[in-house]
Order: structure tokens, then C-alpha cells, then sequence
């Protein structure tokens, strides 16, 4: 022992365990609390550099995304003003076609009038023309089976008995415009077909067969001659005469192939091709 043991203030004092680990554990907490701040403050440190790298790729990301918003934005818009004009367009064309029906039917409508006045201003000078032929002729009706040998007499030979002879088997066959047989006729279409039995070959309609042949005078009938209607050259009407002051023609829808009397509706002039 030392020779100064037994003085108090000389003698160093003795640390319990208690106290020694108390030291222990604070130095530990403080070394620790230093690492949590040092290891805080180095992520502290780091994390601006790992937002700053990743800023770029989100704000690309972000602005594609704008981008496509307004490219879609701006096709919607161009799509809703494309289908807004197509309405417009359409509504327009309705309205046009509308517009343009009408104005046919309007069209339609006058001339299917001036058809029908037409039609009655011919039929008109029609009926003019038969009642100055029957004003200026008063003999021929007269005449009719009691005049002259050559209307009232006369027996058809040859190529004017076969004529003849042909048309009257038509008697009774309708009227058809255009229609040249076998079971139907036109006045110039029987007159061409009953002609070309004996290979005699005539136009084809009444103006130019009232100018085929040699022009005879309404007193001089043979059977046979051709009858006309209206001007020669302008006739409207044909038939066939076959004697005894008779005649052969396809009239009308209404009465079809007939014979008649002279006197039934007088012609206005004749012409011979036999």
C-alpha cells in the first residue's frame, strides 16, 4: 500500500460499472445520433442530384402528354368543324334538289299544257280543213256511185285488183301508230304493205306517198289510186280508193281498218303509182 493511501483527496476514485456504461451508452447515442445526422444530411446532400436527373425524363414525358392532348384537342375540333360544314353542305344540296324538283314539275306541267293546246289546234284545223273540203267539193259526195264510169263503174284488174283485194281482208284489224301488219296498221303503213304486194315499194309515211305518184283529179278515180288527206306533200291521212266511190283506210284507235264511202270524210287529192 501507498504511503499516501490513507489520504482521502489523494485516492483516485473508483468508477462503477452503472456509470461507465451510462457514459457508454450516451457516447454510443451521440455517435449514433451523429451517423442518422451525417447519413440524413449525405441524403440530404445526394437527393437534389437524383431529382435533378430525373427532371428531364419526367418533364419530356409530360410534355408528349400535353402535346398528344392538344393534337387530339385540335383534331376533335377539326373533325367537329368537317362534320358541321358536311351538314351544311347537305342541308344545302336538300334544299337545292327541292328547289330544282319543283321547278321540273312546273316545267313538266307547262309543257304537258302546251302539248294538249297543241293537240286541240290540230285537231281544230283538222276539222277546219274537212269542212272546206266538204264546202268546196259538194259534187264528189254527189257523185258518189252515180257520176262518171271512172268512180262508179270501174272494175279493178291486175296489180289494182290485187290491191284492192288486200286491203279490203284488212277490214276490221285495229289502228296502231307506227304498225305496218300483219295484224295491225297505220293509214300509210296499210297503203305501203298493200302496195308492195304487187312489188311496188312506196315511202313510208303520208307526206311523201301524197307526192309518189301521178297526181289524178278526184273525177278521174281509178281503183287503186291513192287517196290523200291535207296538201300533197303535207298530207296527214292516206287510204286506198277501190271503186264504186268507196275507200280503204286505217282511220283511227277508234275504228281501226274500215271502208267508206267517199262521202264519209272526202280527200283532199289522189295520186296513181299503177
Amino acid at each position: 500500500m501507498s504511503h499516501t493511501a490513507h489520504i482521502r483527496s489523494h485516492r483516485k476514485p473508483r468508477r462503477s460499472a452503472s456509470r461507465v456504461a451510462m457514459r457508454a451508452g450516451v457516447a454510443g447515442g451521440v455517435l449514433g445520433t451523429l451517423a442518422v445526422a451525417g447519413s440524413s444530411a449525405s441524403a440530404n446532400a445526394a437527393e437534389p442530384v437524383t431529382q435533378t436527373l430525373e427532371l428531364p425524363t419526367l418533364t419530356a414525358d409530360l410534355a408528349a402528354q400535353v402535346a398528344q392532348s392538344a393534337d387530339a384537342t385540335e383534331q376533335a375540333a377539326a373533325n367537329y368543324r368537317l362534320g358541321a360544314e358536311r351538314d351544311a353542305a347537305a342541308a344545302k344540296a336538300a334544299k337545292q334538289a327541292k328547289a330544282d324538283l319543283a321547278d321540273a314539275k312546273k316545267k313538266a306541267e307547262a309543257r304537258k299544257k302546251a302539248a294538249e293546246a297543241a293537240r286541240k289546234r290540230a285537231a281544230a284545223r283538222a276539222a277546219a280543213e274537212r269542212a272546206s273540203r266538204t264546202t268546196d267539193r259538194p259534187t264528189l259526195s254527189a257523185s258518189v256511185g252515180v257520176g262518171s264510169t271512172s268512180t262508179s263503174v270501174s272494175t279493178a284488174t291486175g296489180s289494182a285488183a290485187a290491191v284492192i283485194s288486200f286491203v279490203k281482208a284488212q277490214v276490221g284489224k285495229a289502228y296502231v301508230s307506227g304498225a305496218t301488219g300483219p295484224s295491225a296498221y297505220d293509214c300509210s303503213g296499210l297503203v305501203q304493205t298493200a302496195f308492195k304486194q304487187v312489188g311496188i315499194s312506196l315511202p313510208r309515211v303520208s307526206q311523201d306517198q301524197s307526192t309518189a305518184g301521178t297526181q289524178v283529179s278526184l273525177s278521174n278515180l281509178q281503183p287503186g289510186d291513192i287517196l290523200y288527206w291535207g296538201g300533197a306533200g303535207s298530207a296527214y291521212h292516206v287510204g286506198v280508193y277501190v271503186g264504186d266511190g268507196m275507200f280503204v283506210g286505217a282511220q283511227n284507235p277508234s275504228t281501226g281498218v274500215v271502208e267508206r264511202p267517199l262521202s264519209y270524210d272526202p280527200p283532199s287529192g289522189a295520186v296513181r303509182v299503177l
